[in-house]
């Protein structure tokens, strides 16, 4: 024990201690409860909730009075009772916490209880899992319970949305108790269900809406993350990108493909494989260089042609079939390296995916632009109040303080984990380790236990597979390439004799139960006799915690269980983060390859490297949000201005307000840059004018001298600054008569406040794509300032202040200098359009840590058919301005 622990306690058991009288209290109104039918019980909520809506600073008070009435309600409702722990793990959720509880101890239905409370507040929850199938299953599952006390419940999908409807499932409904509804009306719901990245991509949709009619979301007020660590953590850095074509598809890429592919590794080029980073030696230039018929790549072909290049070597020497991707149905599909998953639809950005198409022979898409992007660590900060479960996050509670401010909680096994976790089996070679496994796997088989075999990649997982059938052992294969057969596959990994070999996706968030998921009580008896589940690792992680949760899908609920890993040297973890004198060892002891060995100083090699890989990864991340949260200040003021402008929909008279305002600045703007000589006699006063002139339809009636406003203002003022601040003054009134007349010209001043609101959205959304283009460009470059000894941060915040600067005043200019000029159009309505979405494309990148260090701004993209639009302006239509031209020959040429 620490000396601090020993000073101040340890915290984690204050924090259980501290939940422990609130559980008494809960375990005390029990009795009562149970007395009451179901009418008095819901009856009994439905005040508390009302007491709660009024005042919601009655959430703690009115806590154990709730929590005690959702336990009787999943009594009734689905059979459950919450066991006292949960009620702890519940507590700690509704107090903005992380709680880690192991595999099998209910986390599903722990999540109700903060849920429930927190809904009689009225803001709307979130609950957030890893996929669509889990926020199905857990809305399905849970509904009964928030149906029976008469909460309403939503699932967000990737295609659709629904509603949980005990007795009013209509004919449409795709899946049992869910009827079908609107995304909007989804989120409406006191309890939505949906993943991360579906209320991450509807967030930045609603941002780029053309009226309020096309948002869905509420405020974001409670979320309850479910596999808190694997969005949090793992997908940290993933930018949620919506982006459209860019670019036609170049045959550059494949012929940068050819070249690289006749360079060879140490003679062309370099791989550093622990920053998963590569580099061209001269040689390789050179080669480049007389393929491409070009004296220098870095001047003759410029940036373009260099990056491309780039991106071919690391498409050739960094990226593995197999194992970073797989090739289906004429296409390179993401493989997830946390799960082990297909992620369908997403693509890597920056080229590097074309790349990879070229590389493997197939059609090559064209190239995006990003239209919105947010980080999983912005958006979930955004939450007023964000909450977690996990079976591993201790691990990872430095980051979790540090980045989201959220403390976790170990919540204790409602029964005693009795897991044996044998030391690791340690090998010369990986043949070896893999034959040592097929022979402790068959020995498993025949006597009856069941064993899950976890490896790191689809290759790995096939090969060992061959092995396994060579040796005639019967066995299912779980990975990416038959996910669909999941379900089926962990339902049955827990029978007798049962062999599953599986990559990290091994059924996250599903149990394996022992003697199957139908077992009868003398079928589960039969598998504990035998020693339970019996879970092997084929290979470390480079994250403790992801070794972890494979271990934890072995004794659940005080099962009976084993887990050992099988290691060798020749393993990327050791091979590339290990010692030197690992090989050095195992060479002087001369060990066979197939002979295991049990080593403290390896043990403690391997426990090191993964703590080095751990703290890089941690540190990337951080500075990856350092860089980041520059960003999302512009992302938030202009979604700010943008909210506001939308609102106007409803406060009308607040977008005249703006404009006239905008107007105002851009005159004091020009004003000030004609007088800034410090004798009047030296001001352009005619430049002004004309520059103003250019701003109205109409020229200026009056153009008053200085003396004249001198004279119109105050005889005796004769100060530079009140002589302008008169000028300013005057020219705003001649903009107040302009802006008068151009409602007259419009006619309707509904039609009015439409034209003034579209004009102000288009704006900011055209300016802000190009916005994020040159952060994008900036991030990307501004490395090189650390050469110059100065700080790439400070000089990020420095330029990307200038940037926005810019951006705010582009608006300004650009707003200012239309708005006089647009036409009226009796016969085409200037309702709002809506933004044609069919070509944008929502993209989240799923990386490896190590792969981010070589390629920190680098995302996948994800194509996503939604399409909340209305019609698309056609190209011979009237132009949306009003301008009275054909949209080609307008906006849209």
């Amino acid at each position: 024990m620490s000396l601090l622990s020993k000073l101040f306690g340890d915290a984690n058991k204050r924090e259980v201690e501290s939940c422990m009288g609130i559980v008494h209290a809960i375990n005390q109104l029990e009795k009562k409860l149970v007395s009451l039918d179901d009418d008095s019980l819901r009856h009994e909520f439905t005040r508390i909730r009302s007491d709660i809506s009024k005042d919601s600073k009655k959430l703690d008070e009115l806590l154990p009075d709730v929590f005690a009435i959702v336990r009787e309600s999943a009594k009734r409702a689905i059979g459950q009772r919450h066991f006292d722990v949960q009620l702890i793990g519940g507590i700690v959720l509704h107090r903005g916490k992380i709680t880690e509880m192991k595999t099998g101890e209910g986390k599903t239905l722990v999540a109700t209880l903060a849920a429930v409370l927190n809904a009689c507040a009225g803001r709307g929850v979130h609950v957030i899992t890893v996929n669509d199938y889990l926020s199905r299953r857990d809305a399905q599952w849970m509904g009964r319970i928030y149906d029976f006390l008469g909460l309403s419940v939503g699932v967000i999908q990737h295609e659709a949305a629904f509603a949980y409807a005990e007795n009013e499932v209509s004919k449409e409904a795709t899946y049992e108790h869910l009827r079908p509804i609107s995304r909007k009306e989804a989120y409406q719901c006191d309890i939505t269900y949906g993943t991360n990245n579906e209320f991450g991509f509807d967030y930045l949709r609603d941002n780029m809406a053309p009226s309020l009619e096309y948002t869905v979301q509420r405020s974001l007020s409670f979320a309850i993350i479910d596999e808190v660590d694997s969005i949090l953590i793992d997908e940290a850095r993933t930018p949620l990108i919506i982006s459209s074509p860019d670019m036609a598809s170049s045959g550059k890429y494949s012929e940068f493909s050819r070249y690289v592919e006749q360079l060879n590794e140490g003679q062309d080029y370099n791989v550093d494989e622990k920053m998963r980073a590569v580099a061209f030696t001269e040689e390789g230039v050179r080669k480049m260089e007389k393929a491409l018929r070009i004296d220098n790549i870095y001047t003759t072909g410029g940036m373009e042609t260099v990056h491309h290049i780039e991106q071919a070597l690391r498409a050739k020497a960094l990226f593995k079939r197999d194992k970073d991707y797989v090739v289906k149905d004429g296409e390179i599909v993401i493989v997830d390296e946390f799960t082990g998953r297909l992620m369908f639809g997403r693509r890597f950005s920056e080229g590097l995916h074309q790349a990879l198409e070229a590389k493997e022979g197939v059609e090559v898409k064209s190239e995006s632009q990003t239209l919105a992007t947010i980080t999983f660590q912005n958006f979930f900060r955004m939450y007023k109040k964000l909450s977690g479960m996990t079976g591993t996050a201790a691990t990872e509670s430095e980051e979790f303080s540090k980045i989201y401010n959220i403390d976790v909680v170990i919540v204790p096994t409602n029964r005693e984990m009795v897991r044996k976790d044998l030391s690791d089996r340690i090998y010369k070679s990986e043949k070896g380790k893999f034959m040592s496994v097929v022979q402790e796997v068959k020995l498993r088989h025949e006597a009856g236990q069941p064993v899950l075999v976890g490896t790191i990649s689809i290759e790995k997982n096939e090969l060992l597979s061959q092995m396994l059938t060579q040796e005639g052992i019967p066995h299912e294969v779980l990975n990416a390439k038959n996910h669909a057969r999941e379900a089926n596959i962990i339902a049955n990994a827990g029978k007798r004799g049962a062999v599953t070999i599986a990559t990290n996706m091994a059924g996250r968030g599903v149990d394996i139960i022992l003697g199957g998921k139908d077992a009868s009580k003398e079928e589960h008896e039969e598998i504990v006799k035998i020693g339970g589940l019996f879970v092997m690792g084929t290979e470390r992680h480079e994250s403790r915690r992801i070794d972890n949760q494979l271990r934890g899908r072995s004794g659940r609920q005080g099962d009976p269980g084993m887990s050992q890993f099988y290691v060798s040297l020749e393993d990327d973890l050791l091979r590339i983060f290990g010692s030197e004198r690992l090989q050095g060892m195992m060479t002087r002891l001369g060990v066979p390859e197939d002979m295991p060995i049990e080593n403290s100083f390896i043990s403690k090699s391997i426990e090191s490297a993964q703590k080095k890989v751990e703290g890089h990864n941690f540190d990337i991340r951080k500075h990856l949000v350092e860089y980041d949260d520059v960003i999302n200040k512009h992302r938030e003021t202009m979604y700010k201005i943008r909210g506001t402008i939308l609102e106007s929909e409803t406060k009308p008279e607040g977008i005249k307000e703006r404009m006239i305002k905008l107007v105002s600045e851009e005159i004091e703007k020009i004003v000030t840059f004609h007088t800034a000589a410090e004798r009047t006699d030296e001001w352009n006063i005619d430049e002004i004018y004309e520059t103003v002139d250019t701003i109205f339809t109409s020229p200026i009636d009056v153009r008053l001298s200085i003396d004249e406003i001198i004279k119109k203002s105050d005889k005796g003022m004769h100060h530079q600054s009140a002589i302008r601040d008169a000028l300013i003054s005057y020219l705003n009134g001649v903009a107040q008569k302009q802006y008068t007349q151009f409602e007259q010209k419009i006619g309707d001043l509904k039609t009015v406040r439409r034209i003034e609101q579209s004009l102000y959205l288009r704006v900011i959304d055209t300016l802000w794509i190009e916005h994020l283009s040159l952060m994008d460009y900036l991030r990307q470059g501004i490395g090189l300032r650390g050469y110059g000894q100065r700080d790439p941060l400070i000089e990020y915040k420095k330029e990307s202040y200038k940037l926005f600067s810019e951006l705010i005043e582009n608006i300004r200019h650009k707003i200012v200098y239309t708005i006089f000029k647009i036409q009226p159009q009796p016969q085409q309505s200037t309702q709002t359009q809506a933004v044609p979405y069919h070509n944008v494309s929502f993209s989240s990148p799923q990386m490896s840590e190590s792969r981010r260090v070589a390629n920190s701004t680098s995302s996948h993209s994800i194509s996503d058919s939604k399409n909340p639009s209305a019609a698309k302006i056609g190209r011979n239509d009237p132009c949306w301005c009003g301008s009275g031209k054909k949209y080609k020959k307008c906006h849209g040429a």
